[in-house]
């Protein structure tokens, strides 16, 4: 069975309080620096609350174009205010942990990781046999977080 277990990283020029609430916003639906990859919705709760469930999918060839649409659903399993989001896959074409961690970096600027740990479900087992899926997840969460840094950026402090 295939589990990708991926860290992806980037440093945003943007303190750590902007960059948590860029993320819960992001996870809420705002469609604002994941797109065209992911796109979110809430489902119940609070992304930022123990038990609060999030609608993921993931656009192959973006959010406006067909292709192929990866859908699944993730639970908030804990979480530490402006610093740390575990979430775990409990639904869909992917099940596993992932956390969502920001660290402050002493010049003000803020570095955001995600550890997904993710074991394809369903007719994704079999794609996941001929494609490299853990590539172009990085792909995508590294895309993501360029724009998340260009979009914080932009923004007067």
């Amino acid at each position: 069975m295939t589990t990708y277990d991926l860290i992806d990283e980037a440093v945003i020029d943007a303190p750590a309080d902007a960059v948590w609430d860029a993320l819960l916003a992001e996870f809420r639906g705002a469609q604002k620096w994941w797109v065209p990859a992911n796109t979110f919705t809430t489902i119940s709760g609070s992304p930022d609350e123990v038990g609060g469930k999030v609608g993921v999918t993931v656009h192959t060839k973006g959010s406006d174009k067909g292709g192929l649409k990866l859908r699944f659903t993730s639970r908030t399993v804990a979480v530490e205010p402006g610093r740390r989001l575990d979430i775990e896959y409990v639904d869909g074409v992917f099940r596993g942990p992932s956390t969502f961690r920001l660290d402050p970096l002493p010049d003000g600027r803020t570095r955001i990781s995600m550890h997904f740990v993710g074991t394809p479900h369903g007719w994704l087992k079999l794609l996941s046999k001929v494609a490299d899926l853990g590539a172009e997840h990085s792909k995508g969460t590294l895309a993501a977080f360029e724009s998340l840094g260009r979009q914080l950026s932009a923004v007067p402090r």
